[in-house]
């Protein structure tokens, strides 16, 4: 019985994050993503991550991600940074507050190039919840939401975000569209 669980599990985690072969030229935010661009090349092309890249460079950051790599980046959207009180967000942005700033934003950055398939591989292997540890020192836990098999994150302080675009290819590792900010403990 075990065996069948595992075997429906494998299949069901597969499927939904594999969607078959990886698009070469993904459309995120109403552009092209090109795999040749890194990171920050392409998000300043996304309508939907302006929020993101004002952040980044605010934060001192986008020349660390334009860097070699390799980058896995949970990407949150301007309506996942809209989730989070208005003050806050004007709050981070201020120039007093850049390390604030970086530091939640390294919570969406893992340092290593992890396609969706190889995140659903160590949650199944983990028993259905991984630790992901970040460049910002929090860890998120990825699992497979059962209601969907979406893969999903929760952060330290229980917020769960769910990646709405898997597997966007860049020159200098890999970008999951989320749709929630996730927070350091603090």
């Amino acid at each position: 019985m075990t065996r069948i669980k595992t075997a429906i599990l494998t299949a069901t985690v597969t499927a939904a994050l594999t969607g078959g072969a990886f698009a070469a030229n993904t459309m995120v935010g109403g552009a092209e993503m090109s795999p040749d661009k890194n990171i920050v090349e392409n998000a300043v092309n996304s309508a939907d991550h302006t929020t993101l890249v004002a952040a980044v460079k605010a934060a001192g950051l986008a020349e660390t991600l334009m860097g070699p790599g390799p980058f896995t980046v949970f990407a949150p959207t301007n309506a996942a940074f809209a989730k989070l009180p208005p003050e806050a967000v004007a709050d981070l942005l201020k120039p007093e507050n850049r390390e604030t700033l970086a530091t939640v934003l390294k919570c969406h950055v893992v340092a290593a190039d992890a396609m969706s398939p190889a995140i659903g591989k160590m949650i199944m292997d983990d028993g259905g919840a991984h630790p992901v540890p970040t460049l910002g020192g929090c860890t998120l836990t990825a699992s497979i939401n059962p209601d969907n098999n979406a893969l999903q994150l929760t952060d330290e302080n229980g917020s769960v975000a769910t990646v709405t675009i898997p597997d966007v290819d860049q020159s200098n590792g890999v970008i999951h569209v989320i749709d929630t900010v996730m927070t350091p403990r603090m």
